[in-house]
C-alpha cells in the first residue's frame, strides 16, 4: 500500500472560505485582506476624528483613553477626565491648547458668606438657575467668634471642594479679620473651620482663585495697603505675600482667568492682573474701564471676559465687560435688575454670573448670560439681606 504524504492545502479547495461566520478568510491577489465588517474587529486601537476640536461635551464612548484627532490641524488628544459634559482632553500635538472645563466655574450651587448691614455669619447656597432656591447651610468661623462671628468687607475663593473666606471686619474686637476660613461643599450643612492666617487682618480684601490657590488683594487697615497674599488648596496653612498691587488699594473687584487674576480699583478707571504661574507684582492691564462708584463690588468671570458691576447711582447699575485676551477697554453687555450699592458677591457657573446682596440690604439675586450681553434678571433671595462685601464662592 502506497502512503501520500500531504504537503499544501489550497485553500480555494477548501468549503469553508470567505467572510462569513467560521469562515477562513483568504487574501486576494494583492495579497489584501478582503473587506470585511469593521465593527466586529476586536483588540484594535482606534482614535475619534473630526475637523475641529474636541469639545467638554464630546463623550468618548470608551472613556479615559480615548484618542482624538483633528483631521485639520493634526493636533492629537487624548480623553484624561470622561466625566459626560465636562471631558477633558489633554492636547498631545503641540502641547498645548487643552480642552477643559474653566476652573473658576460651578456646576451646581453658588456660595455667598457674610456681609454686613445686618451684621451676618450666614453661608447661603443656592443652586445655578433660572429661579434659584437659595438656603442657609452653615456659619463662619471668624477668628474663633463661631457661631456668633460676623464679617463683612470679607472676600472669597474657590478649589473644586472647598469654599474659602477670609478678611473682613466686625464691630468687635478683634475688629479686622485674619482668618482664613473653610467650609466643605461635600455637605448640604457644613460651618466653616478655620485654617489659617492672611500676613495680616484686613477689611475690604478682594479675592480670586487659581486652580491651586486662593488669592487676596488690597485691603485696609489703618490705612489702604497693596499686598496680594496666596494660600495653597492642597494643605492648611498661613498665606504668604507674593507681590503688590501697582498701588495701595482697598475695596477693589477682583475676577480671574485661567492664568491671572485682576483687581480693579473702586473709583479708578484702571486694571491690574498678575500672574498665577510666577509670584510677583501686578501689571496695568492693557485697557481700562469706566470709573465706578462701588466700593468692594462684585466681580465675576467666563472663560474669556471678566466683569465688574459699576455706576451703582445710575439706573439699575451698569455692568462692564473686559476681554482677557485682547485687553481692550471695557464695554456694557447691560444693567442689573435693580441699583446696588457696595458689597454684593459675585459668583458665576459655565454660562451666568451671579450677583446677590448689596449694602442697602438687599436680598434680591440677578443673573445675566455670559454668551449673549443682556441685562441681569432677578432671579431669586437669599436668606438674609446683606451687603458691606461677602465672600462669594461656587461649586
Amino acid at each position: 500500500m502506497t502512503i501520500l504524504t500531504l504537503t499544501k492545502v489550497d485553500v480555494g479547495m477548501l468549503e469553508d472560505v470567505g467572510t462569513s461566520a467560521n469562515n477562513i478568510i483568504q487574501l486576494d491577489s494583492n495579497a489584501k485582506i478582503p473587506a470585511v465588517d469593521g465593527s466586529l474587529l476586536t483588540g484594535t486601537d482606534t482614535a475619534l476624528s473630526a475637523s475641529s476640536d474636541p469639545t467638554l461635551s464630546t463623550n468618548p464612548t470608551n472613556g479615559v483613553g480615548t484618542k482624538y484627532r483633528n483631521t485639520t490641524s493634526g493636533e492629537m488628544y487624548i480623553c484624561t477626565d470622561a466625566t459626560a459634559g465636562a471631558n477633558v482632553w489633554k492636547n498631545v500635538g503641540a502641547g498645548s491648547g487643552d480642552v477643559a472645563p474653566f476652573h473658576g466655574a460651578g456646576s451646581q450651587y453658588s456660595y455667598c458668606a457674610g456681609g454686613g448691614y445686618n451684621p451676618s455669619n450666614v453661608i447661603d447656597r443656592f443652586n445655578f438657575s433660572s429661579s434659584v432656591t437659595c438656603t442657609d447651610v452653615g456659619d463662619l468661623y471668624l477668628n474663633g467668634n463661631s457661631p456668633s462671628g460676623t464679617s463683612y468687607g470679607n472676600a472669597g475663593a474657590s478649589s473644586t471642594t472647598h469654599g474659602y473666606s477670609f478678611g473682613g471686619y466686625t464691630n468687635t474686637n478683634p475688629y479686622n479679620h485674619v482668618s482664613i476660613d473653610k467650609w466643605t461643599f461635600a455637605s448640604a450643612t457644613a460651618n466653616a473651620t478655620d485654617v489659617g492666617d492672611l500676613t495680616a487682618g484686613r477689611r475690604y480684601i478682594s479675592g480670586c482663585s487659581s486652580t491651586t490657590h486662593g488669592y487676596g488683594a488690597g485691603g485696609y487697615i489703618s490705612g489702604t495697603v497693596d499686598v496680594i497674599d496666596k494660600f495653597p488648596f492642597a494643605t492648611d496653612s498661613n498665606a504668604s505675600d507674593v507681590g503688590n498691587l501697582t498701588a495701595a488699594h482697598s475695596g477693589g473687584q477682583c475676577n480671574h482667568s485661567s492664568t491671572h487674576g485682576y483687581y480693579f480699583r473702586q473709583g479708578s478707571t484702571a486694571i491690574d492682573k498678575f500672574a498665577f504661574a510666577s509670584d510677583g507684582n501686578a501689571v496695568a492691564y492693557g485697557g481700562t474701564t469706566y470709573a465706578t462708584s462701588v466700593l468692594h463690588g462684585a466681580g465675576t468671570c467666563s472663560s474669556t471676559h471678566g466683569y465688574f458691576i459699576n455706576d451703582a447711582s445710575t439706573s439699575g447699575g451698569t455692568i462692564a465687560k473686559i476681554s482677557f485676551a485682547s485687553e481692550g477697554n471695557s464695554t456694557q453687555p447691560g444693567t442689573l435688575s435693580i441699583v446696588r450699592a457696595e458689597g454684593a458677591c459675585g459668583t458665576q457657573s459655565g454660562d451666568h454670573g451671579y450677583i446677590a446682596g448689596s449694602y442697602n440690604v438687599l436680598t434680591q439675586i440677578d443673573r445675566f448670560s455670559f454668551s449673549s450681553d443682556g441685562n441681569g434678571v432677578d432671579v431669586g433671595d437669599l436668606t438674609v439681606g446683606r451687603g458691606g462685601g461677602m465672600a462669594g464662592a461656587q461649586f
